[in-house]
């Protein structure tokens, strides 16, 4: 049974007197467990798609449904619960930290927000739960009382997936996660994000521009051109025997990244 079904999932923008469909009758299930790769090239909808999964973009119409509950007719009280179990990764790692906040109260809001934890005294279950969440990534509590700016892009990146597992999350959108990073650490991120799946049970939508990442890190691969899916299969399909003429041009245009 499929964590996440959307069905003739559309978004229209107005400009002007115009009208720019950026997701375009989309139709796809996304099963537990699973990574489901969403590549295309920019302006193509990808992270469109992934922010109306969350509904953090309200869609034009079509259906979602995660696991029984209809989202967009969820109400508010009912979204805030089911954002526990979905959360997202930002593109640029940066641009997603408050510059304002140290990284025990970046990785502690969602704690706060949601109601999870105690702060009462210096050994809290919720500083516990950060520093747990921390070495999950690959860093430790050393840096807890420091700004998003002390760190590199990878670190900073790393403190973000920290983040979105704080609630122990079922479904994660990655929005590009490592396009902002060098080839290098956007490898080691990579490597990262598969290892905290085996660890965690996570299921991802993992949005990328780039089919060699894509092919290394998903079951399933889902091509994205013009707002519409334009061919999806398994991850060897897609890169063995593509069927579609823009899947084949992504295969041919993309080189090879050594993960």
């Amino acid at each position: 049974m499929p964590l996440i079904e959307i069905r003739n999932l559309t978004k229209i923008y107005s400009q002007g007197k115009n009208e720019v469909r950026a997701v375009d009758g989309v139709s796809l299930d996304i099963f537990p467990g699973e990574t489901l790769g969403l590549v295309g090239e920019s302006g193509s909808g990808k992270s469109t798609l992934g922010r109306l999964i969350l509904r953090l973009v309200e869609p034009t119409s079509g259906t979602i449904r995660f696991e029984d509950c209809d989202l967009l007719a969820a109400g508010s009280r009912e979204m805030r619960r089911l954002r526990r179990d979905m959360q997202i990764i930002f593109q640029d790692p940066f641009a997603s930290l408050d510059p304002r906040f140290r990284v025990e109260d970046i990785i502690s809001e969602p704690l706060i927000i949601h109601g999870r934890g105690s702060a009462t005294e210096t050994g809290s279950s919720r500083r516990r739960r950060v520093i747990e969440l921390l070495r999950a990534v690959g860093l430790d509590e050393s840096i807890l009382r420091r700004f998003p700016h002390e760190f590199s892009g990878g670190q900073r990146q790393r403190i973000g997936i920290a983040r979105a597992l704080a609630l122990h999350p079922k479904f994660i959108v990655a929005d590009e996660p490592v396009s902002a990073l060098d080839v290098s650490v956007g490898a080691q991120i990579v490597n990262l994000l598969a290892q905290l799946q085996r660890d965690f049970g996570l299921t991802y939508l993992f949005i990328s521009h780039s089919m060699p990442v894509v092919r290394y890190l998903s079951t399933r691969i889902a091509v994205m051109y013009r707002g519409k899916i334009v061919e999806i299969g398994s991850t060897e399909q897609i890169t063995e025997d593509p069927q579609h003429p823009y899947t084949k041009s992504l295969l041919a245009a993309t080189p090879q990244l050594a993960v």
